[in-house]
């Protein structure tokens, strides 16, 4: 078994660091990103980005400051960058070394620059979402720049589990990047639903911070199977056999 997550928008590099580090490993391909995007001036990257001219400067600092390799000096490991909804429920910081070492086995980061993140790989901060239509040597978007190359990564992981599921808990923007018929094991959609009446709405940002309470309720039950991840009772939300399917569980919680 296999989670899912998105990366944020939200990031930032903080002065303490875990002990154990490894490197991503498409880190060169987002490497050929970098150098397409250093071609942008500030205005064209708030164009191509659709930001704002703040944004897009601060965008613009991180693509020239980007350097190799990356260390714990200039760099810091994924699940400690990420600062957005997801991770908010995520408690990475009080995890022991033992649960460090489930997640880095059970979790990947989708990301638009590094194309698959494990919880432990070092990255610097940036700003390029999945959907962005950036112009690259493969093709017109970043789906076609990376290809067949983040589903080629999960398949090697997904070979060292016994149970070989991708748990999605990421956005359709992200989950698009996986081609669904070259993936070498089942997917696994997962819906956190608000409850009003007879009626269920998903709520972006009700359901991110669900999905970062089922990694982090994974974590510390050390869940192996996705048959598991039923026993998820947090703030409310429990799991609904009549909406579920074997390919998609659906939780809900009424409001």
């Amino acid at each position: 078994m296999l989670m899912l997550i998105a990366p944020s928008k939200t990031q930032q590099i903080l002065a303490k660091s875990w002990e154990e580090a490894t490197v991503p490993v498409l880190l060169s391909e987002g490497e050929h990103l970098i150098h397409t995007l250093r071609e942008f001036s500030v205005d064209e990257l708030a164009s191509l980005m659709k930001m704002s001219n703040a944004l897009a400067l601060q965008t613009h600092e991180r693509i020239s400051s980007f350097q190799l390799p990356f260390t714990i000096g200039n760099a810091r490991q994924a699940l400690t960058v990420f600062r957005g909804d997801v991770y908010s429920r995520i408690e990475s910081d009080s995890y022991s070394k033992e649960e460090r070492t489930y997640l880095q086995q059970h979790l990947r980061i989708l990301s638009g620059l590094y194309g698959v993140l494990r919880p432990l790989d070092l990255m610097q901060t940036y700003r390029l979402e999945m959907g962005c239509k950036l112009i690259n040597s493969r093709g017109k978007n970043l789906y076609e720049f990376w290809g067949d190359l983040v589903t080629e990564t999960l398949n090697q992981d997904l070979a060292a589990h016994t149970e070989p599921v991708l748990v999605n808990l990421a956005s359709a923007e992200y989950v698009r990047v996986i081609k669904k018929k070259r993936l070498q094991g089942e997917l696994l959609q997962i819906d956190f639903k608000e409850q009003k009446g007879d009626s269920y709405k998903t709520v972006a940002i009700h359901a991110k911070r669900a999905r970062g309470m089922m990694v982090d309720f994974a974590v510390k039950n050390r869940v192996q199977t996705v048959v598991e991840l039923r026993a998820f009772q947090r703030e409310g939300y429990h799991f609904q056999d009549s909406l579920s399917t074997d390919k998609h569980y659906v939780f809900t919680r009424k409001r």
